[in-house]
């Protein structure tokens, strides 16, 4: 994927996941497990949000290519993510946010929340 869609994707998703009164955390944090796009808190529970931009289809929905394998990568990199922030026990929830830049328009904004 473009590095430049993806940064413009999850500048577009932090905005919309502040619009909805969350509170950004981290953005694209890094570790052996992988990398979380979007990590924020609405105060009670810390949301993970995997952020997918697609220009077009062609690739398929931005929603399938979040996997099982995806999933439980995201989990390890979590796991990871609140050990080195000294955070303790709190409720998680994956959300993921699907962006498709179609070459004419407006950009399209799905929000699914507890994918697993």
């Amino acid at each position: 994927m473009n590095a430049v869609l993806g940064r413009r994707g999850e500048d577009v998703a932090c905005s919309w996941l502040e619009q909805q009164g969350l509170v950004v955390l981290s953005r694209n944090w890094r570790c052996p497990e992988g990398e979380l796009d979007v990590i924020a808190t609405d105060g009670a529970t810390l949301v993970v949000c995997e952020v997918k931009s697609r220009t077009d289809t062609s690739r398929g929905d931005p929603l399938e290519a979040v996997d099982q394998p995806k999933l439980d990568r995201l989990r390890r990199a979590t796991a990871r993510w609140l050990c080195e922030h000294h955070v303790g026990w709190v409720p998680i929830r994956y959300d993921v946010i699907a962006l498709e830049w179609p070459p004419e328009g407006q950009v399209r904004l799905r929000h699914v929340r507890g994918v697993m």
